[in-house]
């Protein structure tokens, strides 16, 4: 029969991630342990469902903080169920959208001008004239989908 706690060893063996990273969540608040009389971390199972969540959302860009704002919505002895997943990922999606098109578009345009206004290339002096980016505000304007005045 498998023992209902693991040794912080063990949740780092069969999470893949550091002893020093799973005491890094566990003092950000996303996951807990309770302490053996002396003194060492004893973890729930389910603690490797959390740090799996935990895994895969920054895996995606999620901030801690926007994992951490999730997991507040969840029971504290269980990770996601597969319907909490649903519905956190969905929660998500329009970020994650976002982001995929920009990182489609910086793909795209890496060999032309983002509109960034650097005019330091030899290129920008064409696709860039004048820094007429400028005009449609900070940063690299047609990367974030502003195009090119006529």
């Amino acid at each position: 029969m498998l023992d209902t706690e693991l040794a912080i060893g063990e949740v780092s063996e069969r999470s893949g991630l550091a002893v020093s990273a799973i005491r890094f969540y566990e003092d950000r608040g996303l996951i807990t342990s309770d302490r053996t009389a002396g003194g060492q971390r004893r973890f729930r199972r389910d603690v490797l469902r959390r740090l799996a969540f935990i895994q895969a959302a920054q895996r995606v860009g999620l901030t801690l903080d926007d994992i951490g704002a999730a997991m507040a919505g969840l029971p504290a002895d269980s990770g996601p169920t597969g319907p909490q997943w649903k519905e956190l990922s969905a929660a998500w999606r329009p970020m994650l959208d976002e982001r995929i098109a920009l990182l489609e578009a910086l793909r795209d345009q890496l060999d032309h001008c983002i509109g960034c206004g650097c005019l330091s290339l030899e290129r920008c002096r064409l696709n860039n004239p004048g820094d007429r980016a400028a005009g449609l505000g900070a940063g690299p304007r047609y990367l974030l989908g502003d195009h090119p005045p006529a």
